[in-house]
C-alpha cells in the first residue's frame, strides 16, 4: 500500500463511524452540531497522530506482557495535553464537548490504530495512518453534527437558515443522532460500494 492510499483508506474504506462503526460514543454524543462535531473530530485526530508516532517508535522496547497498558498511558499523556489546550484556548468548545474529551483515553478507535498498525509499521507510516483516520472521524462527525445541527435547529456552523420555528427538535436529541447516523451510514456505504 502506498503512503496516499494509507490516507484515503482511513478516510472511505477504513472510515471510523460509517464502515467500521467505532467510536460510536463521542459519534452520539457530541455532534449535536457540526462545530461539536468538528472540535472532537480534530482533537482525536490529534490524539491519534501523536500516538501512533510515540507508539510506532516505541514498540521495540515494549514488553508483550505490558504492551496494551503502554499503550494506554502514552495515550492518556496525549489526551491531557489536548484537554489542557483545549481547556486553555478554547473553553466554548471544551465546555460543550464535557467528559467526551478525557473519554478519548478509552476511544477503541485510537487503541484499535495502535494495536493493529502503529505497533506493526514505522514512524511516518503510523502518523499518515493517524491523519487518514482521524480525517476520515472527523468528516464523519462534522458532516453528522451538520445535519442534525440543520434538521434540529435550523442553523449551520452557528448560523440561523431562517426556519427554526419548523424544525423538528428530535435530531438534536438522542434518537435523532440514532436516525441521522443510520441514514448517514447507509448512504455512505451505498456511495462507497459504487
Amino acid at each position: 500500500m502506498n503512503r496516499l492510499q494509507i490516507i484515503a483508506n482511513g478516510i472511505v474504506k477504513s472510515n471510523p463511524t460509517f464502515v467500521l462503526v467505532l467510536g460510536m460514543c463521542p459519534t452520539l454524543g457530541t455532534t449535536t452540531s457540526a462545530v461539536n462535531g468538528l472540535g472532537m473530530g480534530v482533537a482525536t485526530m490529534a490524539v491519534l497522530v501523536m500516538s501512533n508516532l510515540v507508539i510506532s517508535l516505541i514498540k521495540g522496547i515494549i514488553p508483550d506482557k505490558v504492551r496494551i497498558p503502554a499503550f494506554i498511558v502514552v495515550i492518556a499523556s496525549f489526551v491531557t495535553v489536548i484537554q489542557m489546550l483545549m481547556q486553555a484556548f478554547v473553553p466554548g468548545l471544551y465546555a460543550a464537548l464535557g467528559v467526551f474529551i478525557p473519554l478519548i483515553v478509552v476511544n477503541c478507535i485510537i487503541l484499535g490504530r495502535a494495536e493493529a498498525f502503529a505497533s506493526k509499521n514505522g514512524a511516518f507510516d503510523s502518523i499518515l495512518d493517524g491523519i487518514g483516520i482521524g480525517l476520515g472521524f472527523t468528516l464523519s462527525l462534522t458532516c453528522l453534527g451538520a445535519v442534525r445541527e440543520v434538521l434540529g435547529s435550523a442553523a449551520i456552523f452557528g448560523y440561523p437558515l431562517g426556519f427554526a420555528d419548523r424544525a423538528p427538535l428530535i435530531f438534536v436529541l438522542a434518537p435523532g443522532a440514532f436516525l441521522a447516523l443510520g441514514y448517514m451510514m447507509v448512504l455512505f456505504n451505498k456511495m462507497v460500494r459504487r
